[in-house]
């Protein structure tokens, strides 16, 4: 009888492993569907597929906080995007929740969609390493999971990103190439602590530096990504003394160039982010100014990413989106839009992708729950 048991309990044993071995998509090498979109962030790249399942599908999309228009441009272009006739008729909901900075709330957004059989579930993580449960059990009901921005660090998930640590390393460069000053004093304006981006961005800052050999003081104060923080701690630097070489801002870069102005102690160039204002500022007031970041419109490319991967299509399991790096003075038209608001992001169009939006289409979304 002992012997029969433990037989039997093996069986069991084999059989849940088994169980737990195919839960997820299957792993491969590429290419896989439409590369000029869905680019790999390596040659190395491990590519995943699911087994295609019939349409309209299910989407859910939770967000983190929004500190600024960034991330309101980033869920109206979703939205926008969902809305589009040859999108919309691939998808039977696309539901967008926003939970702020409540790590265990996004957990349990995610969960949720996920016990209500959504097909996919999209994150803007508020915390990268803290979604391993949400993955696993996504996988083992056969959803598909993507994150993007503040990707996941699971790679048992689809992550798009595009390189922040990247754009964190042509700031720094671009402020030491427009200055000879040695020591060199720089501002760096940060996001909100402990956000992925802002870690990746920061060392990414800090690598240009140490680098170049030279002698670079940084003094860093937290903008949270938005204007009127950055404006305040930017001023708060100025009044204790600073007088900076350079100015970093994360976001909310208009509100530092504009502290600097008011303050009117120094000129120093400038790099920021991809805020329409910025940019106007940068013109206007002739300023030397690098703007560059990640486009709200990635959050489409992640819809149409998860689209692909329901229909079994064999996608990277890490992607890389195009980094856009603009420099003043700004096109008209082009790369400022004086008939936009000043908190309109650039980077809404992913040509690769066939991806891009009208300035009527987005103005016609929110940044609201749905």
């Amino acid at each position: 009888m002992k012997a029969l048991l433990k037989s039997a309990t093996a069986v069991a044993v084999l059989a849940l492993s088994a169980q737990f071995a195919n839960a997820g998509p299957n792993v491969g090498s590429g290419p896989g569907a439409d590369p000029a979109c869905f680019a790999p962030v390596s040659e190395e790249a491990d590519y995943f597929q699911w087994p295609a399942r019939e349409g309209p599908y299910k989407i859910a999309f939770v967000n983190g906080f929004i500190a600024n228009d960034w991330r309101v441009q980033m869920i109206a272009v979703a939205k926008a995007y969902a809305e589009q006739p040859n999108v919309a008729a691939d998808l039977a909901e696309f539901k967008v929740v926003s939970v702020g900075e409540d790590i265990a709330a996004q957990i349990a957004a995610a969960n949720n969609f996920i016990d209500q059989g959504f097909d996919a579930i999209i994150i803007n993580a508020n915390n990268t390493a803290a979604f391993g449960s949400v993955v696993r059990k996504a996988n083992d009901a056969n959803v598909v999971v993507l994150s993007f921005d503040n990707v996941i660090d699971d790679p048992n998930q689809i992550a798009i990103n595009v390189d922040q640590k990247g754009l964190g390393r042509a700031a720094g460069e671009f402020l030491l190439s427009k200055t000879d000053a040695d020591p060199a004093k720089f501002l760096h304006v940060r996001g909100p602590a402990g956000q992925p981006v802002d870690i990746a961005r920061n060392e990414g800052f800090h690598e240009a530096i140490k680098a170049s050999g030279r002698t670079v003081e940084v003094t860093d104060v937290v903008g949270n990504w938005a204007p009127g923080d950055a404006q305040k701690v930017t001023a708060d630097a100025i009044a204790a003394g600073g007088v900076f070489d350079g100015i970093y801002v994360q976001g909310g870069s208009q509100g530092a160039a504009t502290a600097m102005l008011d303050a009117g102690k120094f000129t120093a160039p400038i790099s920021g982010e991809t805020e329409n204002a910025f940019r106007q500022l940068c013109n206007e007031k002739g300023l030397t100014c690098q703007s560059g970041g990640t486009g709200p419109a990635q959050s489409s490319v992640t819809i149409k990413t998860a689209i692909a991967a329901l229909k079994g299509e064999l996608i990277p399991q890490s992607i890389a989106l195009p980094t856009s790096i603009s420099y003043a003075p700004f096109e008209e038209g082009v790369d400022v839009f004086p008939e936009l608001p000043g908190s309109f992001f650039a980077g809404n169009n992913f040509d690769a992708c066939n991806i891009g939006f009208t300035a009527e289409e987005i103005a016609g979304q929110t940044g609201e729950n749905n």
